[in-house]
């Protein structure tokens, strides 16, 4: 079953660039040199031991770093794995998306086994990015390509997968709600989707500007689903009850290419402008409506931050970056950006 839902109008504040917040740099970022050259380091995951679990997307490895330590440790994959995404559930065991492989892998990193749940369609040959369920017993994903959101039931592996309604809609930025729902950003169109987890019945809903492109999505405890439109450049959200959009210009304006994206634990929005270099990390607070941060990746400029993650311990973010550095922010001390 498929509802599709159109909003009528969007709502963009007008912001004047004489109204940009200036430049604080309110943020503390720390980079560490990954040892396996020109590998694409990417997609951070911290686990219960504090280590930070990646994927070489060139290198075909699953690797993790010890930040106290400054220790790395590489476990190798297939050649043509390709590996885009990984997470890591309470156990410590790790699962991959095979990206070039046609499917998902699990690694236990004590005897470095892995075990791989083939997707169940040829067409479906690039998972993407992975997200948990709450209990950990699912995994969602995204297969971009394939044109597919997928649900790994992690006790039968059985895989269910729901195929998008345009062609090319190109599924990518996944993230699951407090009940379960996955709501997923469509690349290759101006959408959002999500799918009922009892049914499989996908709803998506158009965004008024068809030259949007959102790439990653955040979810904030209000059930306001957020986004970055990477050709427009603009954070925007998305009111699920409603279906009312709004939309506020980045900082870097229209050449901005928002990424990377998560939220933190005060629930604000976080994302990284690819448009400039360095790359530029961004916060916003959605109870004022302003943006607060405004900070450059250095010293490595980033290159390309695609995806991050937010570690509520000790609350920093994660990035890996296409300059081969995995990227740590502190943001606690952040603070409002002097208009």
């Amino acid at each position: 079953m498929l509802t599709l839902l159109t909003m009528a109008a969007l709502l963009v504040p007008t912001v004047r660039p004489s109204d940009r917040p200036t430049v604080q740099d309110t943020v503390r970022i720390t980079e560490w040199l990954v040892p396996y050259a020109d590998s694409r380091p990417r997609d951070p995951y911290v686990d219960g031991q504090g280590r930070v679990w990646f994927v070489g997307q060139v290198g075909n490895y699953v690797a993790y770093f010890v930040p106290a330590t400054r220790e790395f440790k590489r476990y190798e994959l297939d050649p043509g794995v390709n590996p885009h995404n990984l997470i890591v559930d309470r156990t410590g065991t790790v699962w991959y998306a095979g990206n070039r492989a046609s499917h998902i892998g699990k690694l236990d990193p004590v005897t470095g086994k892995i075990t791989k749940y083939m997707m169940p369609d040829s067409a479906a040959r690039d998972p993407h990015t992975l997200i948990f369920n709450r209990a950990e017993t699912q995994i969602w994903f995204s297969v971009q390509n394939g044109n597919f959101v997928g649900r790994l039931d992690l006790k039968s592996g059985k895989v269910d997968l729901v195929k998008m309604t345009r062609d090319r809609a190109r599924p990518y930025g996944i993230m699951v709600d407090a009940t379960d729902r996955p709501w997923f950003v469509e690349f290759g169109t101006n959408r959002i989707g999500t799918v009922d987890p009892k049914t499989l019945a996908l709803k998506e809903y158009d965004l008024p500007n068809e030259r949007s492109r959102p790439r990653r999505i955040a979810l904030t405890t209000d059930g306001m689903v957020w986004y970055g439109d990477y050709t427009r450049g603009y954070l925007g959200r998305l009111d699920p009850k409603t279906g009312a959009v709004k939309e506020w210009a980045n900082p870097s304006g229209a050449t901005s290419l928002p990424y990377a994206m998560t939220m933190d634990d005060r629930d604000r929005v976080w994302f990284v402008e690819t448009g400039v270099q360095p790359n530029r990390l961004v916060g916003f607070d959605p109870k004022t409506e302003q943006f607060f941060s405004h900070t450059p990746v250095q010293p490595s400029g980033g290159g390309t931050v695609r995806h991050m993650i937010y570690e509520p311990k000790t609350r920093a973010i994660w990035w890996g970056s296409d300059t081969n550095f995995l990227g740590r922010a502190e943001i606690g001390g952040a603070r409002a950006l002097v208009p």
